[in-house]
């Protein structure tokens, strides 16, 4: 069990999840996302099954692009929270999806127990550098998705939020400001797109406040375990993987286990010093594998009992 903060399960039916972020208790959180097959959604449960001895406040599951994964995401969530002691974050994206479709599955979400929503316009569906299209009945921007959300009920909602800046951003000045005003849409926390240097998270969290915005902002974590895996997705989000990072990689990429150790020690390092600097927990990217975000947990003194 970790030794600060405890798992928000059992408050979700008396606080929403922003009040829980809210108290001052660090939070400890996981990102998880729908596998295709059965087997892969047996393996998922196992990694959850590891994760859960961390008591994380949440554990979030992405939902794919125009609702392709929206079955089994309904499944799992309404799974995760079925178990009293975690509190399951559904991902929910504006991607080719009308008003009427969209509440349809905020409905489905509800119905399965689900309280927390994670509020997102989604990426283009041509990928990287392509025109984001607004369906003729949909959404074009996050806050309008959380503002229709939270005129559907009494659900948590949270953003997402870019340390390094949004790939479509003029520039991070603009950031800060769309960031406040999904607070004022009705988000109670912000999640980051996962980054590799604290001082891009704390110009955030500064800049956000400028403009008003107070709502806790859990910065998000990918320890490597692939070299090749961890440029191709700072290439498709936007993130920078440092030069002096990639060198201390290349020294071991064709060693995995050095480079899983390396990532974990990465990981740790970024993690400890976020903390340092207030951040109100962490959220880790774990591409439904729980060995290294336990490894990194454990460097941090977050292990289970």
């Amino acid at each position: 069990m970790r030794e600060e903060g405890s798992g928000a399960g059992s408050d979700a039916s008396r606080r929403s999840l922003g009040e829980v972020l809210s108290t001052g208790s660090r939070s400890f959180s996981f990102e998880l996302f729908p596998p295709k097959t059965d087997d892969g959604e047996r393996a998922l449960w196992q990694t959850i099954r590891d994760l859960q001895g961390l008591s994380p406040s949440l554990i979030s599951v992405t939902y794919g692009a125009g609702g392709s994964t929206r079955d089994r995401t309904v499944r799992i969530v309404g799974g995760i929270a079925a178990e009293p002691a975690l509190t399951p974050l559904a991902h929910l994206t504006c991607v080719g999806a009308s008003r009427d479709e969209v509440r349809a599955v905020v409905d489905e979400f509800a119905a399965a127990g689900v309280r927390a929503i994670l509020a997102l316009r989604g990426d283009p569906p041509g990928g990287p550098g392509s025109a984001w299209v607004q369906h003729q009945d949909g959404f074009a921007h996050a806050d309008e998705l959380v503002e229709f959300i939270a005129s559907m009920g009494n659900f948590s909602i949270g953003v997402a939020a870019f340390p390094e800046g949004h790939p479509e951003s003029a520039n991070l000045a603009d950031d800060a400001v769309v960031l406040a005003r999904k607070q004022d849409a009705g988000a109670e926390f912000a999640i980051t797109q996962f980054f590799f240097d604290a001082r891009d998270y704390e110009r955030l969290v500064r800049d956000a406040a400028g403009h008003g915005c107070t709502m806790p902002i859990l910065p998000g974590l990918l320890p490597v375990t692939n070299v090749a895996q961890i440029e191709r997705f700072a290439a498709l989000s936007g993130a920078a993987f440092p030069a002096d990072l990639a060198a201390r990689f290349a020294l071991v990429k064709d060693d995995p286990d050095a480079v899983h150790a390396l990532g974990v020690e990465v990981a740790a390092e970024l993690g400890r010093e976020l903390l340092e600097m207030g951040a109100p927990g962490l959220h880790f990217y774990t591409l439904n594998r729980s060995s290294s975000t336990l490894e990194v947990c454990e460097a941090l003194g977050l292990g289970t009992a």
